[in-house]
């Protein structure tokens, strides 16, 4: 693998100057040094080190050009107006705040796909004249018109991950999906804590369950990490999902590592494989949804009253039917490696429920299911019933926090003890507040 043209401008650059000062002898060296090092042609090479500095005049298309050899060039202004104004810009910010920040790519695919059904909405304002411009955007531009905005909306996450000893041999290691074995019914589990910042006592815990092959979602509230919630909130799922649960893959942590998770697998014939021990890249498709579906929406507080856990459940219904019926995903369909470089190719953003409807190896009379429900559906008022199940959930942790609800631990607790409690950096709190109040613009 050869040298790229800004590194060989650098070497031309430092090289330049000792060869125009040099002894003959001293360029010839230096020539064939340059040119076993760069691949040029001697005969360039000597233009080349000879002029690097220097002004040269030229003749181009009847034109006298000036120039410096080596001199960056300058890029001429575009003339002419913006093919985008403020007005575009404006509504695909409108567009995607309502729809939970989605990246470019999948973001043109939901809007292409729901247009005229935005352009009705009243209360987005989009103008029926903008129709044409916003169908033609491209992802690209749409991230360029976004980028001021994603950068306020970024937190890093915890993790509360108790490694689970019991069981561990029993249960086999698996690494990586090959593509042979991407089925649908092949799926991946994790949890998700909402401590605030704080492992003291009990809270709530979120488990997330997605499909390798189609991308599908399913989330659960838990009232903690006992092996009961789980091993009952995998029968729910199990009995819920539109295809049959062929496996699962779970990191190492306790809560499924245990015996009533492993008989419950047994008996229903499920493949039970576990990730490598700090190898988080080995559950690559659960992590990335523990953000996009639950960080995103349900955020980093802390949530352990009943009310909240009542909260919680309401949120993740709806959002499911959002996630797998109307958001689009992208997934990988090919890694090329060519030394110490990979290439990985994508596919066009799908739903989880397009991909379901093309999968082969789906029956029939499944994707029958998924037509009738996904005709029964609109997707504004499903995302109306996500906001405002997750605007409760906020509302009531806000109460908790600033005093005016009861704390499960100590009713008079005060508001600064509180506030300590969550274990939130006043970045993290700031960031947790301005998302908050996004939400809550969305839902009115």
């Amino acid at each position: 693998m050869g040298l790229r043209m800004k590194e060989k401008q650098a070497i031309t650059a430092q090289i330049a100057s000792r060869y125009q000062q040099g002894s003959k002898r001293d360029k010839q060296r230096i020539l064939d040094e340059f040119t076993q090092l760069t691949g040029y042609h001697r005969k360039y090479a000597i233009h080349l080190l000879s002029t690097w500095g220097k002004e040269c005049i030229q003749w181009i298309h009847g034109q006298r050009v000036r120039f410096v050899v080596g001199a960056p060039r300058r890029r001429k202004k575009r003339e002419g107006r913006r093919v985008y104004d403020e007005r575009v810009r404006e509504a695909v910010r409108r567009v995607w705040e309502l729809f939970d920040y989605l990246c470019g790519k999948r973001l043109a695919v939901l809007m292409r796909a729901n247009l005229d059904m935005l352009i009705g909405e009243a209360e987005l304002g989009i103008e029926r004249s903008l129709r044409e411009k916003l169908l033609q955007v491209s992802p690209a531009t749409i991230d360029r018109m976004l980028r001021p905005e994603r950068k306020r909306l970024a937190l890093k996450g915890r993790s509360r991950t108790r490694a689970g000893s019991l069981l561990r041999h029993q249960i086999p290691i698996r690494v990586f999906y090959p593509w042979e074995e991407r089925r649908v019914g092949f799926c991946e589990l994790d949890t998700v804590s909402h401590d605030g910042g704080s492992s003291r006592g009990e809270f709530c815990q979120t488990l997330t369950l997605t499909d390798v092959a189609s991308g599908w979602v399913e989330l659960r509230a838990l009232r903690n990490r006992a092996h009961r919630w789980v091993k009952e909130a995998l029968e729910q799922i199990a009995s819920t999902l539109p295809f049959p649960l062929r496996g699962i893959d779970s990191d190492n942590g306790g809560e499924f590592l245990n015996q009533q998770v492993v008989d419950w697998c047994k008996t229903h014939q499920v493949t039970f494989t576990r990730a490598r021990p700090y190898r988080k890249n080995d559950n690559c498709f659960v992590e990335q949804k523990n953000d996009v579906a639950v960080r995103r929406y349900v955020g980093y507080a802390r949530y352990d009253t009943d009310s909240e856990y009542t909260a919680l459940q309401e949120v993740y219904p709806p959002l499911c039917l959002l996630l797998n019926f109307f958001y689009p995903s992208v997934r990988l369909v090919q890694k090329d490696r060519t030394g110490c470089q990979v290439k990985k190719r994508y596919d066009s953003p799908k739903t989880p429920y397009q991909r379901l409807l093309e999968d082969q190896e789906v029956d029939e009379r499944v994707k029958e299911t998924l037509r009738q429900q996904a005709s029964q559906l609109h997707l504004l008022k499903v995302k109306r019933l996500v906001d405002q199940a997750v605007d409760r959930l906020i509302q009531l942790q806000r109460q908790k926090v600033h005093g005016t609800g009861p704390h499960p631990a100590n009713p008079n607790r005060a508001k600064e003890d509180i506030h300590k409690s969550t274990g939130f950096t006043k970045k993290e709190k700031k960031k947790q507040k301005e998302k908050e109040n996004t939400t809550s613009m969305c839902v009115r």
